[in-house]
């Protein structure tokens, strides 16, 4: 009787780190010092998200003080911090 071995995917190790690919969030803050329209146009322009969606994400933050904005990859939410803090909204990068 012969049996065979189950195939397996061998990974060659390179040395370098990989980054978890999820999941990362990008934590947007409440503040008193954007007008409401102006935040829900930053989040869509860094997030590419809904008026709607943007308006709801804006509403938790300024109801709860924090409201998670995105989630992706950890290069695609320093992109989307950087774009929030272009008008210098107070984000956090952070793990689930």
């Amino acid at each position: 009787m012969t049996t065979q071995a189950p195939d397996v995917a061998i990974e060659e190790e390179t040395g370098e780190e990989t980054e978890p690919a999820l999941p990362w969030c990008v934590i947007l803050f409440n503040d008193d010092w954007h007008a409401f329209d102006e935040v829900i146009l930053q989040v869509q322009k860094a997030t590419g998200a809904s008026e709607e969606l943007a308006y709801q994400i804006t509403l938790e933050a300024h109801a709860t003080g924090q409201a998670v904005c995105y989630s992706g990859t950890l290069v695609d939410c320093e992109k989307v911090a950087a774009v929030l803090r272009e008008i210098r909204l107070t984000v956090k990068i952070d793990h689930y």
